[in-house]
């Protein structure tokens, strides 16, 4: 390239340089995100919690993004683990797959911001659960917020709160007193039962067994949470009328030796009927008794199973609830939102040579005023105990103010492609370089025979004024 067209280059540059336009970045420079650990006790707070076996011990981790600007989002993440210890929250009955921990964290903001964000998450639903089995912790809760104003937010973490959402479906009780019914959600017989075990599978008892009783008022109950219940059993042609009890009212009798007509059946312990189910019940804890109704004592009572329903189109009610709360002075973070950068594109020179239209100098002297907002801070500071402070990466911006300084620009012109290659040249369209310019060397010339004639012309003065003056002939 020749010197002429570096040179031309060059001039480009410092003319947008001139002019204030600079390349900026998109985005900030890029800092390292906050980090807080945060230790929580769980206590119950519902009237059947998955906190049933207190405490429970969460470890928390909040990270704040940092790179925070005016219109972008406020991104963070909360992550929620158990601790190790063995304490877990803990399934609060018997139910079908698809029940889940919800969880809805609470960040107090202060500073220039003022409220509380509350981010949620959810656990993976779970597989069937009885009572006691441990549940699955929403990993991660999360609801960015958009920022609308430049400031300082100061951030928080504050309690927790969680509850357990069954599942829209149902599962079945057995009658049996065994590792089928732990805990509280065992069927309670009261009175004179006999357990009939290994009925024939052509009866379709569930689990091919069942209780039964001939004892008048003898009873069998079952504590249960949801929202309807199933009395299942046999239709026998030699059953005796049962009532039917929830939560202390009597609801029904119904007499398994008739059908739905009131007509006698024919059957001989025909199992998995469902014999009576309740109306929709009020998601919660409940009682459900059936009692032998039956004045003869030849008439038997079969207990098969009691099949409970929850329908709460999986939405939190409370009842299941835990309260998680700091357990020590959580600490704060900080960080400062700033505006966003300019997005001015950059400007970039033509190669192009100049043609023989003679370009345009700038006339104006551009001087530019610069403003300039925090620069970057890769790292978290801690400014005192449990604070971290950041602030956000940004970037100066140029503010042209302009004054008017007009001055004419000479420009010497080049042609520069030539129709002949000289003789010895380089074929390449290009014109060499130019030879040194002589019209320096002609301007001292020209002065200086300005001065000798200067000098030959008043020596000549001279003698002239001495001649008249009669001293030369």
């Amino acid at each position: 390239m020749s010197r002429w067209r570096k040179a031309w280059i060059a001039a480009s540059v410092g003319s947008l340089a001139a002019l204030g336009v600079a390349v900026l970045p998109n985005l900030p420079a890029s800092a390292a995100p906050a980090d807080l650990e945060v230790e929580y006790i769980c206590t119950a707070t519902g009237s059947s919690s998955i906190v049933r076996n207190p405490p429970v011990k969460l470890t928390t981790y909040l990270t704040f993004e940092t790179d925070l600007v005016v219109g972008g989002p406020l991104n963070y993440s909360w992550k929620l683990e158990y601790t190790g210890d063995g304490s877990t929250f803990q399934s609060p009955g018997y139910f079908g797959p698809g029940g889940q921990v919800h969880a809805i964290g609470n960040l107090e903001l202060k500073s220039d911001w003022q409220g509380i964000l509350q981010p949620r998450g959810s656990a993976e639903p779970e597989k069937e659960l009885r009572p006691d089995a441990p549940l699955g912790l929403p990993p991660m809760l999360n609801d960015p917020g958009l920022i609308n104003k430049t400031g300082t937010i100061r951030i928080t973490p504050k309690d927790i709160d969680l509850d357990f959402t069954p599942p829209d479906n149902s599962v079945v009780i057995n009658d049996g007193d065994d590792a089928d019914n732990p805990s509280d959600m065992q069927i309670v017989y009261s009175g004179t039962w006999m357990s009939r075990d290994d009925r024939p599978s052509s009866e379709h008892h569930v689990h091919n067994d069942l209780h039964e009783t001939t004892e008048l008022n003898a009873s069998a109950e079952l504590n249960f949470i949801g929202t309807s219940v199933k009395y299942i059993g046999p239709t026998d042609k030699d059953s005796g009328p049962v009532n039917i009890y929830i939560d202390g009212s009597k609801r029904a009798t119904v007499d398994p030796s008739r059908d739905a007509n009131d007509d006698p059946v024919n059957d001989d312990l025909e199992g998995g009927k469902v014999l009576w189910e309740s109306s929709t019940l009020k998601y919660g804890k409940h009682v459900i008794k059936v009692e032998n109704a039956s004045t003869n004592s030849a008439k038997p009572m079969w207990l098969d199973a009691f099949e409970v329903s929850t329908a709460t189109a999986q939405k939190p009610t409370g009842f299941h609830s835990a309260k998680c709360t700091p357990a020590s002075p959580p600490g704060s973070i900080v960080v400062t939102v700033g505006e966003r950068p300019s997005s001015t594109p950059p400007t970039s020179p033509t190669s192009t040579p100049p043609t023989t239209t003679p370009p345009t100098s700038p006339t104006n002297t551009v001087t530019p005023t610069t403003t300039t907002t925090p620069t970057s801070n890769p790292t978290s500071q801690y400014t005192e105990p449990g604070l971290v402070s950041v602030i956000p990466g940004t970037v100066s911006t140029a503010t042209p103010t302009t004054t008017t300084s007009v001055k004419p620009t000479a420009t010497k012109y080049v042609r520069p492609q030539i129709a002949k290659t000289p003789k010895g040249g380089v074929e390449t369209g290009e014109l060499p370089d130019p030879p040194v310019d002589t019209g320096a060397y002609g301007l001292i010339a020209s002065g200086s025979a300005m001065i000798m004639g200067s000098a030959a012309g008043g020596l000549l003065l001279w003698r002239r004024r001495t001649a008249h003056a009669g001293g030369v002939k």
